[in-house]
């Protein structure tokens, strides 16, 4: 409980400014010297905060221990203001770099994400065409690479990366006994694989290659090659096409976006101060290579190591 109050107020920290008294935002509901917070200050804030922190501040009571935050907020700024905090360098340096992001996020909502938000047309329009993609799973047919070390592990992605056929590359370096049928290991139900295994495979589409998995026996790179089960309706698939369409369209979007600025600004890439910071000849990135402003799904833990997939029993006759 602690940690989540010290969480929670530090979330309510760094929350926006409140206005002097004299400027109109609503009912004021509490004042920090000359400084006033009002209803809209609190509204407009609270919309601001993770789920978890707003359950924190639900009904009556939460909203008074939010404004409590905001006056312990408010407090702590104008004292740092007096101790004169805001004129030391490092604060000022911090300051601008986070005026940078927030202009650029500004400016990227504007250029990539409002441009590249599909229509509900689109939606539809992909659902129809691909609707083999969209099958809810009782079960998926598997192939896998396993390699004993990360050396063994870049080599297959290199070779994946490079358009070479999952089998080939199975047979080639896989050291598990499926390389001599290619990586085939065959049809797998809910249940049949390790946890591990199950919560990585059964979230790829078909023909959809897994990122790297640790393993007992290795690490394991996955394709489902088949899936069997019933079609998904269109209103369950549909967050999952949005998200989908959105995140290829940001990415091209920012792509188009930084080529074009490449025509405006000049950038120059010191290649001699590159290899004395590094310690050696530098390969300078291209103007263009930078990340693409999309939206992932929370990092997880590398999977812990497990037993090795087991194929589904043969159907009983």
């Amino acid at each position: 409980m602690k940690r989540l109050v010290i969480a929670l107020s530090a979330c309510a920290l760094l929350i926006g400014c409140a206005r002097p008294a004299d400027q109109t935002g609503g009912p004021v509901v509490a004042t920090v010297d000359n400084v006033a917070i009002t209803a809209k200050d609190v509204q407009e804030e609270m919309k601001g905060l993770p789920d978890v922190a707003k359950q924190f501040f639900q009904g009556p009571e939460g909203t008074t221990r939010f404004i409590d935050e905001l006056v312990k907020k408010e407090m702590l700024y104008l004292e740092a203001r007096k101790r004169g905090i805001d004129k030391e360098k490092d604060v000022e340096k911090r300051i601008e770099d986070f005026k940078k992001i927030v202009m650029i996020n500004k400016m990227l909502e504007k250029e990539v994400e409002a441009k590249a938000k599909p229509t509900d047309q689109e939606i539809k329009e992909y659902y129809e065409k691909n609707k083999e993609e969209f099958i809810e799973a009782s079960q998926i047919r598997l192939s896998q690479i396993v390699a004993k070390d990360e050396k063994g592990t870049r080599a297959a992605l290199e070779r994946l990366q490079k358009g070479d056929d999952f089998k080939a590359v199975a047979a080639a370096l896989s050291k598990d006994a499926s390389a001599k049928t290619g990586g085939d290991i065959g049809f797998f139900k809910r249940g049949d694989l390790s946890p591990q295994l199950e919560n990585v495979a059964f979230r790829l589409r078909k023909d959809q290659t897994s990122m790297p998995i640790p393993m007992k026996d290795g690490i394991h790179i996955l394709k489902v090659t088949d899936i069997k089960g019933n079609p998904v309706d269109f209103e369950k698939a549909k967050p999952v096409i949005l998200q989908r369409l959105t995140v290829d369209r940001q990415k091209a979007t920012f792509d188009k976006f930084i080529e074009d600025m490449k025509k405006t600004y000049k950038v120059d890439f010191k290649k001699d101060e590159i290899a004395k910071m590094t310690g050696a000849p530098a390969v300078p990135a291209q103007p263009g290579a930078l990340t693409a402003p999309v939206d992932k799904p929370s990092e997880s833990p590398a999977p812990k190591p497990a037993d090795a997939p087991k194929p589904a029993e043969a159907p009983k006759k």
